[in-house]
């Protein structure tokens, strides 16, 4: 074996002994997609937020229940769905489980803009893009406008007279502001391809970057557990889930930084 040979041999043996890892793919690591997602993933929301076994004490309120409940709900909508269009469009009329499976997409839709609206509601008077979480209230803003465009073409393929009467309905509505001849309501392909493939797809991506934002920058706190504000052109720590772990016990609070240390110990020497 050769002098090169036995140095590369010697220094894999030396690191994968001590577990050293850079972190950095090199060589052949970076043409695995493998490896490329996890890199983003680990970008994207660093690790041990993805599933955080602990949460702030204010989490506990009901307020922060709706989003999951939410999110429940959807994919119930899912997963119904995707058994509705593999029936097909009137396969609930003249089946007893079509019939329950359409029923139990009904409700869970209810349920969903239910909770969705309670949940948009509360984060607003939360003013939760406080923390740097504009994009997390923009995604999920625009994903309840996507969701109600999802529900109308959902009523317009139902195939019966509600449909019908909604559908013509809709259509005055939309030729007075000059679209009628790009969304035809009065086409239940049209309508159906843009309730099972198009709409739905949009839908899921923004919440899956809305949950992607809310694991990252952790969930909008209240406005009484903010931290103080900045002494001395010092900056507020943010409230992420990091500074937020303090916070288990009711009535804990985040330990000072180091900057909030050095600056209340310049305030006390200036009293002096």
């Amino acid at each position: 074996m050769s002098s090169a040979d036995t140095g590369a041999v010697t220094g894999t043996e030396t690191g994968s002994a001590t577990g050293t890892d850079t972190g950095a793919p090199t060589g052949a690591a970076t043409r695995s997609w493998t490896v490329r997602f996890r890199s983003w993933l680990t970008r994207a929301v660093p690790e041990g937020q993805w599933l955080p076994d602990r949460q702030p004490a204010y989490v506990r309120s009901w307020v922060y229940v709706f989003g999951v409940v939410t999110l429940a709900a959807f994919l119930v909508v899912l997963l119904s769905g995707l058994v509705l269009a593999v029936g097909g469009a009137a396969w609930w009329h003249v089946s007893r489980v079509g019939h329950f499976v359409n029923s139990t997409h009904l409700w869970s839709v209810q349920l969903f803009f239910f909770c969705m609206v309670i949940h948009l509601w509360g984060k607003f008077f939360m003013a939760a893009w406080r923390g740097k979480r504009a994009l997390t209230w923009i995604t999920g803003t625009v994903a309840f406008v996507g969701s109600i465009g999802t529900a109308f073409t959902g009523y317009l393929s139902q195939s019966n007279f509600d449909s019908q009467w909604i559908s013509t309905q809709a259509k005055d509505g939309l030729n007075s502001i000059g679209v009628g001849a790009y969304f035809n309501v009065l086409n239940p392909g049209q309508m159906l391809l843009w309730h099972v493939m198009l709409l739905p797809l949009v839908v899921g991506i923004l919440v899956v970057l809305h949950i992607v934002l809310v694991r990252r920058h952790g969930v909008v706190p209240p406005f009484d557990a903010e931290p103080p504000a900045p002494i001395h052109g010092v900056e507020a720590p943010d409230d992420g889930p990091a500074a937020a772990q303090a916070s288990q016990v009711p009535g804990a609070q985040v330990p000072p930084l180091p900057a909030q240390q050095s600056a209340a110990a310049e305030r006390s020497e200036v009293a002096r």
